[in-house]
């Protein structure tokens, strides 16, 4: 059993940064998947990004590619999405998921209550 606690949301301006964590609850965490997703209001949920247990070959999705970043510290039981030149169609809740391979990913077993990040033009 994994729970999922999401951090780091907030209000920004059109291309400021901001960094989102997740702590991790469990003593298998170093072994999940992890990812980022994101849902805007009157959107369904989609997917961010992706990194395996072993913190390589992170995944991400077109619109977020060159500006996000995945990173996991499994010591920490904490995964991070940082997040750089943040436009206002990344407003959204954002929700941190887990599974137990990265095949899985898209379809996680666990999610966290998601935290919210409202960027303004």
């Amino acid at each position: 059993q994994v729970q999922l606690v999401e951090s780091g949301g907030g209000l920004v301006q059109t291309g400021g940064s901001l960094r989102l964590s997740c702590a991790a609850s469990g003593r298998t965490f170093s072994t999940y998947a992890m990812g980022w997703f994101r849902q805007a209001p009157g959107k369904e949920r989609e997917f961010v990004a992706a990194i395996r247990w072993t913190g390589g070959s992170p995944d991400y999705a077109d619109s977020v590619k060159g500006r996000f970043t995945i990173s996991r510290h499994n010591a920490k039981n904490t995964v991070y999405l940082q997040m750089n030149s943040l436009k206002p169609e990344d407003t959204a809740i954002y929700y941190c998921a887990a599974a137990r391979t990265i095949v899985t990913i898209k379809s996680p077993g666990y999610w966290g209550q998601g935290t919210q990040v409202t960027v303004s033009s």
